[in-house]
């Protein structure tokens, strides 16, 4: 069964390693995307938080990214599931691993959860947040 593991991190403190061996995925960077981070009233909050994912969402950008991601990414997981592989990686990052990249990686796990039958790990690495989504047979 294949496991995708999905990760929200921040470029200062470097891109996932991918432990699997596997080498598959993808990187996006987040940093394109208007940065609530550069507010004062959500620097304590993350891509899980309610004012940081309406400020997101208001804005535009970040939904017309996942616009692109999720085409990119189905193309992988069916493959993927049709030709028995075991891992696939995708990782998000922003400037500090805490609004943007939160918010993509948290969408794109409940996305893939929502479509296919895999195993996901998602991990929020600065925030020390995970959370596994088991398959919906």
């Amino acid at each position: 069964m294949l496991e995708v593991t999905i990760y929200s991190f921040s470029y200062k403190k470097g891109i996932p390693e991918d432990t699997t061996g596997n080498g598959g995925g993808f990187v996006f960077d987040c940093r394109a995307i208007h940065n609530p981070g550069r507010y004062e009233e959500y620097k304590s909050q993350t891509g899980l938080d309610e004012p940081v994912i309406t400020f997101l969402e208001e804005d535009g950008e970040i939904e017309t990214f996942l616009a692109s991601v999720y085409p990119l990414t189905d193309m992988s997981v069916k493959r993927y599931m049709e030709r028995g592989f075991s891992n696939l990686m995708i990782a998000f990052g922003c400037t500090g691993g805490q609004h943007r990249s939160v918010y993509c990686a948290q969408h794109l796990a409940e996305y893939i959860h929502i479509h296919y039958p895999v195993r996901i790990e998602l991990i929020h690495r600065e925030q020390y947040i995970s959370q596994t989504f088991e398959p919906v047979l």
